[in-house]
């Protein structure tokens, strides 16, 4: 994979957590928080986007969600800091360093031209 590719794909994953996550927050706010049925429409609008955006990577659907899966849990660990006041702890981030060791093997390990 070429380095444009990467970043590429880099985007779209961040990308997709933005949606996944933001939109996740907005329902949580609408059904704990009673901010407002808006809110919750507006969660599951993005939630939809959320779903739509995974499929404009290249590799196949097994590869993709399994990498998403370790850049979701940094990025939720992240949203929580910054929108929930908590900071990860040393273990929290520990094992998110190892989720994307996880993500880097999975997803952009050099392999034959079969495995797409």
């Amino acid at each position: 994979m070429n380095r444009k590719l990467i970043l590429e794909s880099i985007f779209f994953f961040l990308l997709a957590s933005l949606f996944e996550i933001g939109g996740g927050y907005l329902v949580w706010l609408w059904l704990r928080e009673g901010l407002g049925l808006f809110l919750g429409v507006v969660g599951g609008f993005v939630l939809f986007l959320y779903g739509i955006v995974p499929t404009l990577q290249k590799p196949h659907f097994g590869r993709v969600y399994a990498t998403y899966g370790g850049i979701f849990i940094v990025v939720a660990m992240l949203w929580g800091w910054v929108f929930d006041g908590i900071a990860p702890d040393r273990f929290d981030m520990f094992g998110g360093a190892i989720a994307l060791i996880g993500v880097a093997l999975i997803m952009y390990w050099p392999r034959g031209e079969t495995s797409r």
